[in-house]
């Protein structure tokens, strides 16, 4: 069983909470890997609570690391420039290495340079600021994570279970990120982006929720679900109906379901032996060349490749 090490830099001005993720999550992965904590000089770290934490590793355990995690600082900690100390340590990880962040800890990574014609993601709450001084990253505040490999950013807090059960998913599969999750007990996967978290008005008492249309269509992926099937079984216009959906799930019911579709997929390329276009039609897409393309835009790859790495896992 391959057991990779994953290695988790804490700065000062850590969040306890977000530190203590990869750990939790990861360590419940039944022995996957090998979660270990470093600073940038080996000395304890002050965190943004009122206690700090003694770490056993200084940077040089960056240099054995399958993985490396940015943890979270609090935004009073956040510079426009990456310290001396902090580049000596990134200096360290090997090329190649999958390099994960969670919430303002992309901030390190852009300020270093390493994200600069990505693709990335952080705290919606800062994700102003983040433009500014990194004009040059893709950011997406509206999603939970953006994998753009080798470089994975999630936004805030409960975002980096997200991203650490995406990584035992892309690794070793659905069966197990659902085990871990369960373990954990978090949903193992969640639906929509931030923008479900955004302060938003209150509803209005009595508004309706999409929620049972929602675990409704779950139930009918594979028929061709429309935005009027929707709409009416929620018993609402179809203007209503996608404006509280998006307010609800940060995604249009389109996206949503393309989303939930891929999902169910990845599950049966995993669990079963029915062919692409089997496949295809029991999850909602009409043809096995559309399942190919949402695949490949949701995770990068083709169905054959993907089968073929949980294949051994089966």
């Amino acid at each position: 069983m391959r057991r990779e090490r994953v290695v988790v830099l804490a700065l000062d001005g850590v969040y306890p909470f977000e530190l203590g993720i990869p750990s939790r999550i990861l360590g419940a992965a039944d022995g996957r890997y090998e979660v270990i904590t470093c600073s940038v000089d080996g000395r304890p770290v002050r965190t943004n609570a009122d206690f700090g934490v003694t770490v056993e590793h200084g940077p040089e355990a960056l240099a054995t690391a399958g993985t490396v995690v940015i943890a979270p600082v609090a935004p009073s900690h956040l510079a426009d420039e990456v310290s001396d100390d902090v580049l000596a340590a990134l200096a360290l990880i090997r090329p190649g290495t999958r390099i994960v962040s969670i919430c303002t800890g992309a901030f390190v990574l852009a300020a270093a340079g390493l994200l600069d014609g990505r693709r990335a993601t952080t705290h919606w709450q800062v994700a102003d600021r983040f433009r500014r001084m990194f004009p040059r990253v893709d950011l997406d505040p509206d999603v939970l994570f953006v994998d753009d490999h080798p470089f994975l950013t999630s936004a805030g807090a409960a975002s980096g279970v997200d991203i650490c059960l995406h990584l035992v998913r892309k690794d070793h599969g659905s069966r197990l990120a659902n085990s871990v999750a369960r373990r954990c007990v978090v949903p193992p996967f969640r639906d929509g982006g931030q923008a479900q978290y955004i302060e938003q008005p209150v509803p209005e008492p009595g508004a309706a929720s999409t929620a049972a249309t929602r675990a409704w269509a779950l139930e009918r992926l594979g028929e061709p679900l429309t935005l009027a099937d929707l709409s009416g079984h929620a018993r609402m216009s179809q203007r209503t109906f996608a404006r509280r959906f998006h307010d609800e799930v940060g995604l249009s019911p389109g996206r949503w379901l393309i989303q939930q579709r891929v999902v169910r997929a990845r599950h049966l390329l995993e669990s079963s032996d029915l062919t692409v276009d089997q496949i295809a039609g029991r999850v909602g897409f009409a043809t096995g060349a559309s399942l190919r393309q949402h695949l490949n835009a949701a995770i990068g790859v083709s169905p054959q490749a993907y089968r073929r790495t949980f294949q051994t896992a089966r």
